[in-house]
């Protein structure tokens, strides 16, 4: 059984991440991982605690020469910012007076959390529902990456809009609308929209927002190549892998709506034209003559790209707070309080979009072809495919 578990606050010396379940005998390489912990912090509209940062990974367990040992494997991921906090940090009891954080920012966990877990300082909440946990995500999402590889599976993300700012007519979905230079368009763009003229306005709609001390939100698009048919399942509800994805996706802190394939615009035509045509191949291979089901049928993949599209709400830490309510007092206050933040997380949120489907392919494309070792699973893969 694949799993993977994340720990570490946002101002705590570091982030760790177990990983359990990867086959032995996987080649990986630090600085794959790496390259997407950068991709990460990219984006235009990202603030000052990325040029903080300089994430990678350290691996401590389960990786041996740069191969998996089919053992636990552990990362972690130094956070540079810790010296500045450590006291305000420390594990261990402090004689020093910390300044307890106690006016909540609407639209944060600040506070929900605290009246969940019962705590009177809110930065109890604030560092582990910070988005700074996704890079442990994106961490784990690069070694799925590299299993994914193995088998022809690749993982892209691009944006589509922020803010009013966007696509007027949503892009196709087969294979075919997709090429290289689009890709490379996209890792060369600020925004990692592959339009120029596109992204330029996005950066001016971002720089209004700044001015204004607001931020903004958008959609972007995520989609995975050379998926096999039959990972999945329709025969329990928690198993179809749509409602997998959608858990997964909808995870990423700012994300409020996601779609597969069509989506709603599903809803606003006849079946006769959504629902994709299928042909057989005189090669023997199966394809559809559209993809208004995103690569998923029945809770199962159907050997289509997978193509998902996800909504991302304007980030609430506000450089003018809104107002809020004092925890220690209940007195209604003006305004809220500003937590360093950025103005918009979009192309970075797309990435962390990326290490999610990679992550929830990993785990099921090891439900359907199991092994202990890579040459194990290779082979039942290859042997399990018609």
């Amino acid at each position: 059984m694949f799993r993977f578990l994340t720990a570490g606050e946002s101002h705590g010396p570091c982030l760790t991440m177990i990983v359990e379940g990867l086959p032995a005998g996987l080649p990986v390489e630090k600085t794959i991982v790496d390259v997407d912990l950068r991709r990460r912090q990219g984006g235009y509209g990202r603030g000052g605690r990325m040029k903080i940062e300089k994430d990678a990974i350290r691996f401590l367990a389960g990786v041996r020469h740069g191969k998996t040992l089919g053992s636990p494997i552990t990362m972690q991921i130094e956070n540079l910012d810790w010296p500045n906090w450590e006291e305000r940090m420390s594990a261990a009891p402090i004689e020093a007076e910390v300044e307890e954080v106690t006016r909540v920012r609407p639209g944060h966990a600040d506070f929900t959390g605290s009246i969940k877990y019962g705590h009177d300082d809110v930065r109890n909440v604030i560092e582990r529902s910070s988005s700074r946990e996704t890079a442990s995500r994106v961490a784990v999402g690069g070694l799925c990456r590299q299993f994914l590889s193995q088998f022809g599976i690749t993982v892209r993300s691009h944006v589509l809009s922020v803010a009013d700012i966007g696509y007027t007519t949503e892009r196709g979905m087969t294979q075919d609308a997709y090429n290289d230079s689009l890709w490379n368009a996209v890792e060369e763009s600020p925004m990692r929209c592959a339009d120029a003229e596109l992204t330029e306005k996005m950066i001016a709609r971002i720089l209004e927002a700044k001015r204004n001390g607001d931020t903004c939100g958008g959609v972007f698009e995520v989609v995975a190549f050379g998926v096999p048919i039959g990972l999945g399942s329709f025969s329990q509800w928690d198993r179809r892998l749509s409602a997998r994805l959608g858990q997964a996706l909808m995870s990423i802190p700012s994300v409020k709506a996601m779609e597969i394939g069509a989506g709603f615009g599903a809803t606003r035509v006849t079946g006769s034209h959504v629902h994709d045509v299928l042909r057989h191949a005189e090669d023997g291979s199966w394809y559809h003559l559209s993809n208004n089901a995103g690569g998923i049928e029945g809770g199962i993949t159907n050997g289509e790209p997978i193509v998902a599209r996800v909504g991302v709400k304007p980030i609430p830490s506000l450089a003018h707070p809104l107002p809020s309510v004092d925890l220690s007092t209940g007195e209604n206050i003006d305004q809220s309080r500003y937590e360093r933040s950025d103005v918009c997380v979009v192309p970075a949120a797309g990435v962390v979009g990326e290490a999610m489907m990679a992550i929830v392919l990993t785990e099921a494309l090891l439900d359907k072809y199991a092994g202990d070792s890579l040459t194990e699973t290779m082979r039942n893969y290859h042997s399990g495919r018609k």
